[in-house]
């Protein structure tokens, strides 16, 4: 089998090395944080060994709330807005991620957003868009909608840390949610998601939507089934979806992940040794990195 391609959700591991690391306990002699850095970097070497790439690519939230996905639901991130359409970000952890693209250039990882898309949808155009295997990183639960073993598109998610991977195929999605992986941002539309701000639709939890979706199908089918009366839907249930015909036209291609993005050029191939070692080892220097930049450097010759 050929080497995969890793296609990071940067942001979802940065934000998880900030919140899991101290700041006491990785700074600069100035006392500057560190922490997200350092952390991010000891990630990538750590999937470097353990998954063996020959690829490698960065995917970043050029937009974190992308106007047209508002248009449609206006709810969406909304309570993550900080002022204007700026993200909620702590100061700290706002200050590391130039220094860590910095590091990245230096070593000659790609790592790039798409005016308009979030970083799902780059991961998204990757996972469709690159020569298979394609390993897929991110603790966000969205991206399961992109598991294909046909493809050979995998979700290493890790909600619980890059040392606790959940190694993701077709069979763990279904076991885990009841639902097939090419159904799932259907049923994360009629379930909803509080932490993107998608209310779903009232009285339908995670059961009854794989019920429904196990019965018929996505949700452009169960909304077709609601006009049909001898469809079998439950009295409350029917008249709950019914009242949700509108949000879930909006929610489902909220939802799903773009995979169609225009990408810009880049190389993907795993370096054999950093791009600029003057520039990297000026980094590593001026901002305390030098140990995790040599496991990660050193990774990509194990």
């Amino acid at each position: 089998m050929s080497r995969p391609l890793l296609a990071v959700d940067a942001p979802s591991l940065y934000f998880r090395a900030f919140h899991g690391i101290p700041e006491k306990a990785a700074q600069t002699g100035a006392g500057e944080p560190v922490n997200a850095i350092r952390g991010f970097l000891d990630m990538l070497a750590q999937l470097i060994r353990t998954r063996r790439p020959d690829r490698l690519v960065c995917a970043l939230d050029a937009d974190w709330r992308p106007a047209w996905r508002v248009e449609l639901v206006p709810s969406y991130k909304k309570h993550r807005v900080a002022h204007g359409e700026v993200e909620e970000v702590p100061a700290s952890l706002e200050k590391q991620v130039p220094i860590l693209l910095e590091t990245l250039a230096a070593i000659g990882i790609p790592a790039f957003g798409v005016k308009g898309y979030e970083a799902d949808d780059v991961l998204g155009t990757l996972a469709v868009g690159q020569p298979a295997p394609v390993e897929v990183v991110s603790g966000d639960r969205d991206l399961f909608q992109l598991v294909d073993d046909a493809r050979g598109t995998r979700l290493l998610y890790c909600g619980r840390g890059v040392a606790k991977l959940e190694d993701a195929d077709e069979a763990l999605v279904l076991a885990k949610y009841g639902v097939a992986a090419r159904w799932y941002a259907d049923f994360a539309a009629m379930r909803g998601d509080p932490s993107d701000g998608l209310p779903g639709v009232a009285g339908v939890g995670e059961k009854t939507a794989a019920r429904l979706i196990e019965r018929y199908g996505g949700v452009e089918q169960i909304v077709a089934a609601l006009d049909d009366p001898d469809a079998g839907f439950a009295p409350g249930v029917r008249t709950k979806l019914d009242a949700s015909r509108d949000y879930l036209a909006r929610a489902l291609p909220v939802c799903k992940v773009a995979t169609d993005v225009p990408l810009p050029d880049f190389d993907p191939v795993l370096p054999s040794a950093p791009r600029d070692p003057d520039a990297l080892l000026a980094l590593a220097e001026r901002w305390n990195l030098a140990g995790s930049a040599r496991r990660l450097v050193d990774a990509f010759a194990g």
